[in-house]
This record gives C-alpha cells, sequence and structure tokens, in this order.
C-alpha cells in the first residue's frame, strides 16, 4: 500500500522561496552578460585566508 503524496512544508516553501529571490537579484544585477549566475558563495583560497567572511 503507498502512502498518500505529502506536500512541501513551510519551511521547504521558504528556502525554496529564497533560492528563488536570491537567483532573480543575482539575474537582475548581472543583466545583460554573458556568465550564469552563481547564488552559492565558493570555498576560500588560500590568497582569502586574511579575509574574515560572514554567513
Amino acid at each position: 500500500m503507498t502512502k498518500p503524496h505529502v506536500g512541501p512544508t513551510p519551511e521547504e516553501i521558504k528556502e525554496k522561496r529564497d533560492l528563488e529571490e536570491a537567483l532573480e537579484e543575482g539575474l537582475e544585477e548581472t543583466f545583460p552578460g554573458s556568465d550564469p549566475v552563481n547564488v552559492t558563495q565558493p570555498a576560500p583560497s588560500r590568497g582569502d585566508r586574511h579575509v574574515k567572511r560572514t554567513d
């Protein structure tokens, strides 16, 4: 017997909406451009040791 389909939780909906807003903001700030938008923060390189990052 299969379980009924359960929709996304409110937390999942908020996370998806936040990601969509971040992507949209990135697209608006870089338009027109040829490079795709990257919503994630890359890992720090060796040259970034002196830079303090916040989350």
